[in-house]
């Protein structure tokens, strides 16, 4: 029986050989929780305490809907083919030639389906990949905040650094790329820009993306845009960074099947743009994948061959974001109708009652504890909520429903501005 005095069991091995980029002798210790894992224990406890009252989930990112059946269709088809069953690599060609048909198609965009394009499964690994062809020690990768981290993550494990370039309404949720640190940009080797914009909602404008691709001249620098999004775009039609003349000599396109078109965890995306980044894509992606599922390609392609999936879509949570912008509103938020996403960006309620909140963080918490409804707190460039139009509901009856109940419970709370 061991001694109560006895100390704890001492730490691995191994324990000093985690490589710094990740932790290093400190991997596994640190106490700080990530703000997502605070909303998922907020929620579990919020269900515990009060299973009486059904949780309003406006934090979830990603589509409540199944891949459409005709979608499905040519998946189970497919899945049984012999010729499916090896590795894709970097793609097929049946895959490379939908993207391509469906570029011009959507946004007047010409590529070679050969060169200019390679598959990637989701984006997410597109922008893990992306700074290993470009970034070296010291070398500096300009992103927005608040974003999708993944790139700037991938850039500070390859010795590089992240200058943040804050998306602030002052600004028009656009990057004040003209107020960049010139020592910075000697040492800037890629923008990642991201529009639509999540979580912010702003939609990109050809003056934009023309003045982008000036500077990505003048500095030499490197564009990646994220396109996941860009078929929820509601203030305007869908605009490809690519349809802008002289795009493509400095850039490349990021694009997923997830978002736009219901086909969340299939795991798969595109890269396309100039020849040459792509091919450097393609190099570092042949020797970290070996390719998506052939028979996951196919009924992508499918997917992509279909303009009225992405249409439905993006009705479908221009509805949804209606309404709620609606009740958002009633209740004393400062809020509209975003430009593209299927999010809501809004500032953050001061206080509730005699509560006051000093963060975004505060209140989403006040928000899942006492109401039972649940968002997503960014502080990243002043106090931010953001509700997601992705909530569950099996019909329009349903989503009036959920939304009567949100302004009910909103109502009660007496929030402060």
């Amino acid at each position: 029986m061991a001694s109560p005095t006895a100390p704890a069991l001492d730490d691995p091995w191994f324990q000093d050989l985690f490589a710094a980029r990740i932790g290093g002798a400190g991997f596994g210790k640190g106490t700080e929780i990530y703000k997502f894992e605070l909303i998922k224990r907020a929620k579990r406890k919020a269900i515990a305490d009060h299973p009486e009252r059904r949780m309003l989930d406006f934090g979830i990112g990603e589509n409540d809907e199944m891949a459409p059946e005709s979608v499905r269709a040519v998946m189970r088809r497919e899945v049984d083919r012999p010729e499916n069953r090896g590795y894709a690599d970097n793609g097929i060609a049946a895959y490379k030639e939908a993207v391509a048909a469906f570029m011009l198609r959507e946004f007047g965009v010409r590529l070679d389906a050969d060169t200019e394009i390679n598959h990637c499964i989701g984006s997410k690994t597109a922008y893990a990949m992306l700074p290993a062809a470009f970034i070296d020690p010291g070398d500096v990768t300009l992103m927005t905040v608040p974003g999708y981290p993944v790139a700037g993550t991938a850039t500070r494990w390859l010795g590089g650094v992240v200058h943040r370039l804050p998306l602030v309404p002052e600004n028009d949720f656009f990057p004040d790329l003209e107020g960049i640190p010139a020592d910075v940009l000697e040492r800037a080797k890629m923008l990642v820009l991201c529009y639509p914009n999540s979580p912010t909602g702003k939609t990109a404008t050809r003056e934009f993306y023309e003045r982008v691709i000036a500077f990505a001249h003048r500095h030499r620098i490197i564009v990646v845009q994220d396109a996941a999004h860009i078929m929820l775009s509601y203030d305007d039609e869908p605009l490809s960074f690519l349809s802008v003349p002289g795009a493509k000599e400095v850039g490349v396109e990021v694009h997923s099947m997830s978002k736009g078109f219901h086909m969340i965890g299939w795991r798969l995306g595109w890269v396309c743009g100039h020849e040459r980044l792509v091919r450097a894509f393609a190099d570092v992606k042949d020797n970290c994948d070996s390719g998506q599922f052939m028979a996951i390609q196919k009924a992508g392609a499918a997917a992509l061959a279909d303009p009225e999936i992405p249409r439905r879509v993006r009705e479908k949570y221009r509805r949804r974001l209606e309404k709620l912008v609606g009740v958002l509103r009633a209740v004393g938020f400062d809020c509209e109708m975003p430009g593209g996403t299927y999010f809501l960006y809004t500032k953050s309620p001061r206080g509730a009652g005699d509560r006051v909140f000093a963060t975004a963080q505060d209140a989403s918490q006040f928000l899942i504890h006492d109401l039972s409804i649940s968002t997503v707190p960014w502080d990243d460039c002043g106090a931010f909520l953001r509700f997601s139009a992705t909530y569950e509901a099996a019909d329009e009856a349903a989503e009036d429903d959920l939304m009567a109940e949100t302004h009910a419970r909103l109502t009660r709370a007496r929030l402060k501005f």
